[in-house]
């Protein structure tokens, strides 16, 4: 039984190797010339100014959890979509209803949103 798993070991110990001799042989060969302009810090060509710690509105956060709650919804329509055709053949006028209330609560999440101004920036 064990047997069987003693190929993905070699696997494993020969990935962990290669990626240790090869970091190893990068940070031993590579050229090593730092300078001024080197070590500073590059954000976008863009020299940096002020401090990086600074505070964002709370709307930033609000606008990414909202998009990825929506984004996230979508995806559960491509199912839907796939075998739509199947669907329809059997018991198509169900799945129509089930999918129309699923959208009907994504879009009453919408609306709740914009009423409360979450998709608002200022």
């Amino acid at each position: 039984m064990l047997q069987d798993y003693l190929p993905i070991v070699f696997l494993g110990i020969f990935a962990v190797l290669f990626a240790a001799i090869n970091l190893g042989l990068t940070h031993l060969l590579g050229p090593k010339r730092p300078n001024r302009v080197k070590l500073s810090v590059y954000e976008s060509g863009v020299q940096p100014i002020g401090d990086a710690r600074q505070r964002f509105t709370i709307r930033f956060d609000l606008i990414a959890m909202l998009f990825i709650i929506f984004d996230i919804e979508v995806v559960f329509l491509y199912p839907w979509a796939v075998i739509f055709k199947k669907m329809s053949q059997t018991d198509g006028m169900f799945f129509l209803i089930e999918m129309l209330v699923f959208i009907g609560i994504l879009l009453l999440g919408y609306i709740y949103a914009w009423k409360k101004g979450g998709l608002t920036w200022d």
